[in-house]
């Protein structure tokens, strides 16, 4: 892509701000749009240029990014940039919305002969300003070599996880995976510190075992990955274990939701003979679909 192609970014939020002043500082032209109050302002504070029109930001580019809140945005924006943009633009979302609404998007700009990469981000604002978020992007290889002028302003890290679509449905995933993780952290420290131990104690253990290391990176590549199920932690024992988990919970008073939620699996696992497989049979039993009753 030539260094001196014009960038229209749409949504100059907490994210998009700092990506845009990336690009900007890497030597593209940037045009930033945002109905935000005082949106201008932080553009111009940042080295980015600006446009008073989405029309006339569309007419300009050569590749339009949108940054945006959810897939109404998003889909609100499109009708107006598949008006607007030039049939050799490349049209690059990097919202977080839901798959389906990338694929309409993309069916959208096909249609009007515009090729579209999806590329969501992981990682904070932080990354965002230093230029180092993990981009994972979806679309033709052709698209994605186009894209990665941009991205290596961007991110330190570029995932290319398939067709159009593919990184919508990966930062999903990816979000599940973090999200839920971040709310059974948050219960287990609480009852550990309730229950009267100390923080770096608490740390000091949880950091050398499966809890703080991650199963994804231990006990999945060791057994559920193979497809081996054979014990080296039981699933009735995992079940045992959460009883008297969410005892030591209630006793402490802190609220355990992901535990009881988790009995339920090991529960379900058990009465459907899978009670002496090793834990992360788990694994199967979600990629069969269950049973969960």
């Amino acid at each position: 892509m030539n260094p001196t192609a014009t960038v229209a970014f749409v949504g100059l939020g907490v994210m998009g701000l700092p990506m845009a002043a990336n690009l900007a500082r890497g030597g593209f032209r940037v045009l930033g749009h945002d109905l935000a109050p005082g949106a201008q302002a932080a553009a111009r504070s940042r080295q980015v240029g600006w446009s008073d029109t989405l029309p006339a930001a569309a007419e300009a580019a050569d590749v339009v990014i949108t940054m945006l809140p959810n897939g109404a945005a998003a889909h609100d924006v499109a009708e107006v940039l598949t008006q607007h943009m030039r049939p050799d633009a490349l049209y690059i979302d990097m919202s977080t919305i839901a798959p389906d609404d990338t694929d309409k998007l993309n069916l959208r700009f096909t249609e009007r002969g515009i090729r579209m990469v999806d590329a969501p981000v992981a990682r904070s604002s932080k990354e965002a300003e230093e230029g180092r978020l993990l981009i994972m992007a979806g679309g033709r290889d052709e698209d994605i070599d186009r894209a990665r002028p941009l991205f290596s302003l961007l991110a330190d890290t570029v995932m290319h996880c398939g067709p159009v679509g593919s990184g919508s449905r990966m930062k999903l995933v990816n979000n599940y995976m973090s999200l839920t993780i971040n709310v059974v952290t948050a219960e287990a420290l609480a009852m550990a510190q309730r229950s009267g131990l100390q923080l770096d104690t608490v740390y000091g253990v949880l950091s050398q075992t499966v809890a703080g290391k991650g199963h994804l990176t231990t006990t999945y590549p060791a057994k559920a990955f193979k497809g081996d199920l054979e014990p080296g932690f039981m699933i009735d024992l995992a079940r045992k274990d959460i009883g008297l988990i969410l005892a030591m919970a209630e006793s402490a008073g802190v609220p355990a939701a992901t535990a009881r939620a988790a009995l339920t699996v090991y529960d379900t696992a058990s009465r459907n003979g899978r009670g002496r497989q090793d834990h992360t049979a788990v694994y199967e039993m979600c990629l069969k679909g269950g049973p969960w009753s």
